[in-house]
């Protein structure tokens, strides 16, 4: 597999932005079963080894979980302060739990919870996400869980993008690119107006 186009101009960005923690924070938007959008700030973890998709962590507890198995269509959108860079990711998610689907991403998932920091792995033992705030003393201070293996509610996050929007706000014009993978999963990309 080889690497998209629009790899280095992330590589570049983050590492122009290495000094700004929250240059890893990105926004996901996805759709409620309703039809309304919902949209979050996660951390982007990296890529998946040999691939262009994108890795997040989530709790299957979270309503983003149900968005995502309703419709795994979504879309990410990543500023970089320092570059005035901002990418528009479109993608397909998958979401890889502990069940037995995606048997063949149980070693990602694993690998990820066993990178994570205590603090990280702790959240995943909290009450659960979006529900009435539990009152108990005691109720967020979970037993920290085995670092080896991950806890049932802990998923790995893909996005395999699709599209990626890339605008350069610097410059008297701006420029932008549009690359689009095609149904042969090779790449093209274009200048477009800012």
């Amino acid at each position: 597999m080889s690497l998209a186009p629009w790899r280095g101009a992330i590589a570049h960005a983050l590492h122009r932005n290495r000094s700004l923690v929250y240059a890893r924070y990105l926004q996901l938007a996805t759709l409620q079963a309703n039809g309304r959008p919902a949209n979050r700030t996660l951390v982007f973890r990296g890529f998946l080894e040999d691939t262009n998709q994108l890795r997040f962590i989530t709790d299957n507890r979270s309503a983003k979980a149900d968005q995502i198995q309703q419709q795994p269509w979504a879309e990410v959108c990543w500023y970089f302060p320092n570059t005035r860079e901002q990418f528009r990711i479109t993608g397909c998610l998958t979401l890889v739990s502990g069940d037995d689907s995606h048997q063949n991403l149980q070693p990602a998932r694993i690998a990820m919870w066993q990178e994570l920091s205590d603090a990280a792995r702790l959240q995943f033992g909290w009450p659960y996400p979006g529900k009435p705030r539990i009152q108990e003393a005691g109720a967020f201070e979970a037993s920290p869980p085995d670092p080896v293996e991950p806890v049932p509610n802990f998923c790995l996050l893909l996005l395999d993008p699709v599209q990626v929007d890339h605008l350069e706000l610097r410059g008297e014009p701006q420029n932008r690119w549009l690359y689009h993978r095609n149904d042969q999963q090779q790449w093209t990309n274009e200048a477009i107006n800012p």
